[in-house]
This record gives structure tokens, sequence and C-alpha cells, in this order.
């Protein structure tokens, strides 16, 4: 895999640790505020929400510009949004640096989505993701947990300095790294042309794109598993300090493993993706929603809430980056966008799927009631998924 691909991973880890640290920090935060923990877990999709809707806005006014320079002006954006968010004293004004610092993180991965698949062959599309995806299951693993310790040592905003600072070292090492990069036929876009040369297909033509029921299903398939991997992963820590009894410190052990577990399932599902699709998903999908709601049943018995826990991230990485992949190749004829359509799909989920699992809070399942609906999400995707394979195999 080309150098340039590692550099973005790298930037991505550094958004990503910002993106999942809410799910470790949502007590600590929600206290210092003065909101409830629902109301706090509205941070999650407020910043998907912007992502969602930031993703084709951003990727449309950067098309024309050179990529290296807007990737680098996006993750600035980034970092200077959790600095304020840092400082800030009311829960307004927190929800406001989120949808900012949600529309830099939409524009970087949707041109850094269209990058990656253009600066390999198409045959290992689903490799190049695995490895930028990958910066996501690593902030899982190190940057959310970090994040979730620094939170219960010195108060949640050192968290968000800390993902202030980690950006700004991130965008130094990609700046050097692009610059030294070679262009033209070593980093091709999707079009053909050099990756940090302005691009200009005809914007129209690439939304028309968006009319061919294909991408609208697998894109829909995305935003239901994504949808369900936000709603569980987003409640967590109050399953882990409430129902299994378990003391604040090994909410990060839990993240740990749910994002060791990502990082497996996103490994593994990167080779399959391009050869084997429809197996991940005929194989995946149904222990997915399986999984969620075996997870409530068990979540008072620490033995099987952690391996439970590690199994899911495998899970739903493994079917999440498969569907994505699935997206970039669905959109194949929109060479720039086809990055922010995998982007808003992603994100369509992460939006939705925490607030329909804070709405289960107040029934009778309780806390458990997130791991209900991200069962309940994934079964909805199946059925989907299954006529789309009849029509059409993946594989």
């Amino acid at each position: 895999m080309p150098l340039p691909l590692y550099l973005l991973a790298l930037a991505v880890f550094a958004m990503g640790a910002s993106e999942f640290m809410l799910a470790g920090l949502l007590p600590d935060l929600a206290a210092g505020l003065g909101v409830t923990v629902g109301t706090a877990g509205a941070l999650t999709s407020a910043f998907a929400i912007g992502m969602a809707v930031g993703a084709p806005l951003t990727a449309a006014s950067a098309r024309r510009r050179p990529g290296r320079s807007t990737l680098l002006g996006f993750l600035l954006v980034f970092a200077v949004a959790h600095a304020v968010g840092a400082v800030s004293a009311s829960f307004p004004l927190l929800l406001a640096t989120r949808v900012v610092a949600a529309l830099a993180n939409a524009g970087f991965l949707a041109v850094a989505l269209t990058m990656a698949a253009a600066l390999v062959p198409a045959d290992r599309m689903g490799r190049a993701l695995a490895v930028l995806l990958s910066g996501t299951t690593a902030a899982t693993v190190a940057g959310v947990p970090g994040g979730s310790v620094l939170g219960a040592l010195f108060g949640w905003r050192a968290a968000f300095w800390a993902v202030a600072a980690l950006c700004l070292a991130a965008a130094v090492g990609l700046a050097r790294g692009l610059a030294a990069a070679p262009a033209g036929p070593a980093a091709p876009t999707a079009s053909g042309q050099a990756a940090d040369e302005p691009r200009g297909p005809d914007l129209r033509a690439e939304l028309r794109q968006l009319r061919r029921p294909s991408l609208l299903r697998v894109v829909l398939l995305a935003a239901l598993v994504n949808a369900a991997t936000f709603g569980g992963f987003t409640f967590l820590a109050p399953v882990v300090t409430g129902t299994a009894g378990l003391g604040a410190l090994w909410v990060p052990v839990v993240l740990v493993l749910f994002g060791a577990g990502s990082f497996a399932g996103v490994t593994a599902a990167g080779r399959l993706a391009d050869r084997r699709p429809g197996v991940v998903l005929a194989v995946g999908g149904p222990l997915l929603a399986a999984g969620w709601p075996v997870l409530a049943v068990l979540a008072g018995e620490p033995g099987a809430l952690l391996p439970l826990v590690f199994l899911l991230g495998a899970l739903s990485f493994a079917v999440g980056s498969t569907l994505i992949t699935r997206v970039l190749h669905e959109a194949a004829g929109a060479p720039t966008m086809a990055g922010a359509y995998a982007t808003t799909a992603l994100n369509l989920g992460a939006a939705a799927g925490p607030l329909f699992a804070a709405a289960t809070l107040g029934t009778a399942a309780g806390s458990l009631g997130p791991f209900h609906a991200s069962g309940l999400l994934v079964a909805l995707a199946l059925p989907i998924a299954a006529t789309r394979h009849r029509n059409r195999p993946a594989n």
C-alpha cells in the first residue's frame, strides 16, 4: 500500500478519537454541564448529522481545489473546534463546536476516501479502504480509551485538548508526507488526474448517480448497520458501570475490547470485500442482528460481556466496511463525490443510531434498550440485503 494512504489513516485516527471518545465521557460530561446522559448523547448525533450533511457539501465545494491543501485545511479547522469545545461552559456552545468539527471531518473523510480508492487498482480498493478505516478502529483501541482515562483522571475537557493537539501533530505529518509524495501517475484520482490537482468532472452528472437504485440500496444498508453500531457503542459506558457493576476504570477496558474487535473485523474484511463481499454480509449480518440482543441479555455477567463486546466490534466493522466498499464501487461514475456518498451513508446511521437508542432508555429495557435497538436495526437491513443479492450478486 502507498505511503500517503498510511498518512491519511493517521489523520483519520486523530479525528476518530474525537468521534468515538464521547462513549466513555458521557457520564462525566453530562454531570459537568448539568444535563442528562440522554441529552449528552445528542452530541454524538449532532456530530454525525454535521458529517452526513457536510460530506456532499464540502466535497462539492472542494472538488476543484488541490487535495493536499484541502485536507490540511479541514484538519486544522477540526483542531480549532476542539480547542473551543474544551473551554466551553455551556452545552449549546459545545454542541455547536461538534457541528463545526463534524463539517471539517466530513470534508476530510470524503476527500480521503476518494483519494484512497484512487491510489490503488480497483481490485485492491477493499484493502485500501481497510487501511484508511484502520485509523478509525485504532482510535477505538487507543484514542477512545485514552480519552476515557484522561476524563476519569483530569476531567472531560482534557480529552478535548488532547484531540486538538493530536490533530495538529497529524497535520504536520500529513503536510510533510504528502509534500514528499510523488504526484501524477503515482497518485491518480478516479478521473485520471493527479491526486493533488484540481478535479472537475461535471457535478450534475455525478449527482445523477444517486438516482441509481443499486447505489441508494447499499447506502441504506450501510446507514442501518452504522446506526446499530453507534446506537449500541454510545451507551456502553452506563451499562459497564451500572448493569455489569464494574468500576469507571473498566469503561476504557471495554472500549479497548470493542476497538480491538473492530480492528480485527475491518482487517479481515479488507481482503474479502474485494473478492467475496457477499460472504461477509451473508454470514456477518445475521450474527450481528442476533449479537446485540444477546449482549443485552448477558450484560450483567462481566465474563460474557467482555468477549461479546469484542465480537460485536469485529462483526460491526467487518460488515460496515464491506458495505462502504460497495458504496464506492456503486458510485464509480461519481469519481469526486463517491467518498462523500460513502461518508453520508456512514453518518446518516451514526446520527440516527444514538437518537433511536436514546429513545429506548425510558422504556422497560432501561440502559439495555440501546442494545435491543441495535439488533432491530440490523434485522431491518437483512431483507434489504437479501433482495439486493437475489437481484445482482455482489460477489
